[in-house]
């Protein structure tokens, strides 16, 4: 299923739990640094016919906060392909949830450039295939 939000395909969609946020009702920022970095990374994989690792984050906003039962949809778009690299952008976009409220309209929450390096086993790059 492709669905587009802006620009990018969707590659995860997670729904936020108690146990992701802090005591004021926000997830951690730590959570969903991790969640971008895997959707990232997903693509990154496709585009590299193989196995990547993160070796940078470029730029990482966070534009309003998730919550608590918000749905978050992770959209990429890859931005650059060199000899072993790959550059993808991840926007986030978090569908609001309040108890007995039907869902509201989706608001961006954050956005990042993510590099990651082929690799065919730990410590070795690998050429990605043309």
């Amino acid at each position: 299923m492709k669905e587009i939000d802006g620009e990018g395909t969707l590659v995860l969609r997670v729904k936020t739990r108690p146990n992701d946020a802090n005591k004021g009702g926000d997830i951690f920022g730590g959570w969903l640094m991790s969640q971008i970095d895997i959707a990232g990374a997903i693509a990154a994989a496709e585009c590299a016919k193989g196995p990547v690792v993160t070796v940078a984050v470029k730029d990482l906003k966070f534009i309003q906060p998730l919550f608590i039962y918000d749905i978050a949809s992770f959209y990429t778009k890859v931005t650059r392909v060199g000899s072993t690299s790959v550059t993808v952008e991840v926007e986030v976009f978090a569908q609001r949830y309040q108890e007995g409220e039907r869902p509201r309209d989706r608001v961006k929450v954050s956005d990042a450039t993510l590099i990651y390096v082929a690799v065919s086993k730990p410590g070795q790059k690998r050429t990605i295939p043309s």
